[in-house]
């Protein structure tokens, strides 16, 4: 019969789809492993500069390879080749030391310089290590004070301190030669690994040498990566940095976020909680209430800090093709790239561990969350006039703006919340039309009486409905004012300073 008939179809659909989604698979992973090349290829060129500058400095260098049989991507290795070029410059012109110096230190004549590579998950690691002289910890503080990146007060561990040298036109080096100086360039090879959408990191210990570790994704155009929402922006993560997701009740996270709270702990491992919107230094707090479900936490484990990140939503884990975001965002902390979707929106792809070093100076400092904003007497009135007409929203802001107040505009009910979630200062008073799209007058009012950061702000509700239905309503939800369209100036002017205690100019 038909029904037997179109489930034999829908089955052997079905089967093809599994098929042509093995090919698209065994495609993909054959064209991935066209584009490895053996790291090896690159030893001849390092060695050869290894006895150049050694010759030229007239110092005795062994140059040892730990393990570079690996395979990296074609273009991640040829982006490479300069960073540890110039990385190979420094360790023998400024980490060895001169054959009279590493004899008074008790050091053999013949100093050592290793360079192994190493797969972790998704990653491939460089290390570059010296027995050299090592990098003086002082002469890094000092400067980071004197460049103003630290304060002489700032407790921050050794290691912390040492990843000033990766700042921009950094250097400790009293004097430039021809070949390098520690610091001088660092931040060109940073920026570079950076845009491949790997890490660097620096390791030293004063008189026993310096470690230089970079991780670099295995390949640079294919990876897989959590999808995140927070608030109405989707954010990638890749998988490799992310150690586990769990969920945790509203009611805990809302403890957490108090600025006396222990840290989050899970199996046994105690995590910084965050919340991604202060992370990415939007000023945004987490909206916990009226939450009942359990909400999203991606805990991530860097060098130094252990970060619990918490996320509004999960969108999922897929596979996506890495594009590079270009010179102009290089310099940014916490982006390793960009996506584009299927429905053809830009999604950032965001390297956690970079956000939390960047984060590191501020990591426990209470949390922005449960803090009230300060009071700044001498500041504007902040009115936020919400209207879907562009007509209404021009009148009004110029009305309001030459009586002295700062306007802020939403287009309608949706804009209205997502900007009053990302505001820093609130507004002293809410100007709000009724019928609007997306989201109406009625439900932003009583959005914003039902949420304890923004229920005391003053709503005059300006509309066309004046029927005494539309008023009552308006009233039963808090709204402090009712005045229809069109209004008069004299009498909008006399409730704005009326609910705001303050006379109009």
């Amino acid at each position: 019969d038909i029904k037997s008939t179109l489930a034999d179809k829908s089955r052997d659909m079905e089967t093809l789809l599994i098929q042509q989604s093995r090919i698209n698979t065994e495609l993909q992973e054959g064209l991935m492993r066209s584009q490895m090349v053996p790291f090896s290829r690159m030893v001849p060129r390092l060695r050869r500069i290894v006895r150049q500058i050694s010759g030229e400095l007239n110092k005795k260098v062994n140059f040892q390879l730990d393990n570079i049989e690996g395979e990296l991507d074609r273009s991640v290795l040829e982006r490479m080749v300069a960073p540890l070029e110039h990385m190979l410059r420094n360790a023998v012109d400024h980490g060895i030391e001169s054959a009279k110096e590493r004899e008074k230190a008790g050091k053999a004549a013949l100093g050592n310089v290793t360079l192994g590579l190493s797969r972790e998950g998704g990653e491939v690691i460089i290390t570059l290590s010296d027995d050299g002289g090592g990098i003086n910890l002082e002469t890094v503080k000092d400067k980071a004070i004197e460049r103003g990146l630290m304060q002489a007060s700032a407790d921050l561990t050794d290691h912390e301190i040492l990843q000033f040298i990766l700042q921009a036109g950094f250097s400790t080096t009293t004097e430039i030669t021809q070949i390098s100086g520690r610091g001088v360039g660092m931040d060109v090879v940073h920026s570079e690994i950076k845009q491949l959408g790997g890490t660097m990191d620096i390791d030293s210990k004063l008189g026993q040498g310096t470690q230089f570790v970079v991780r670099l994704p295995f390949t640079v155009s294919v990876n897989r990566a959590l999808m995140v929402r927070v608030g109405t922006d989707i954010y990638a993560i890749p998988l490799n940095s992310i150690e586990g997701i769990v969920r945790v009740s509203p009611f805990e996270l809302e403890a957490y976020y108090q600025p006396d709270a222990p840290m989050f702990e899970y199996a046994g491992q105690p995590y910084l909680l965050r919340y991604m919107g202060a992370l990415l230094h939007r000023g945004e707090k987490p909206n916990l209430e009226g939450q009942s479900a359990p909400l999203p936490v991606v805990l991530v484990r860097g060098a130094e800090h252990s970060v619990a990140i918490q996320v509004d939503h999960l969108m999922g884990s897929r596979e996506i093709v890495v594009k590079p975001l270009g010179p102009q965002f290089s310099m940014v902390q916490g982006l390793s790239g960009a996506t584009v979707l299927g429905d053809g929106s830009v999604v950032v792809i965001l390297d956690l561990l970079a956000m939390i070093r960047a984060d590191a100076s501020h990591m426990y400092r209470d949390f922005i969350a449960g803090q009230e904003e300060p009071v700044d007497d001498d500041r504007n009135t902040v009115v936020m006039v919400v209207d879907d007409s562009v007509t209404v929203r021009k009148v009004t802001s110029r009305l309001l703006e030459r009586q002295g107040m700062d306007v802020v505009l939403a287009k309608d009910g949706v804009d209205a919340v997502t900007q009053l979630q990302e505001m820093e200062i609130i507004p002293d008073i809410m100007l709000l039309d009724i019928e609007m799209p997306r989201m109406d007058g009625f439900e932003v009012a009583s959005r914003v009486r039902h949420n304890s950061r923004l229920k005391e702000i003053p709503i005059i509700m300006i509309t066309s409905r004046t029927g005494q239905k539309h008023r009552d309503r308006a009233l039963s939800l808090g709204v402090n004012d009712y005045i229809g369209k069109p209004y008069q100036e004299s009498v909008l002017l006399e409730a704005i300073s009326t609910l705001t205690n303050t006379t109009a100019e």
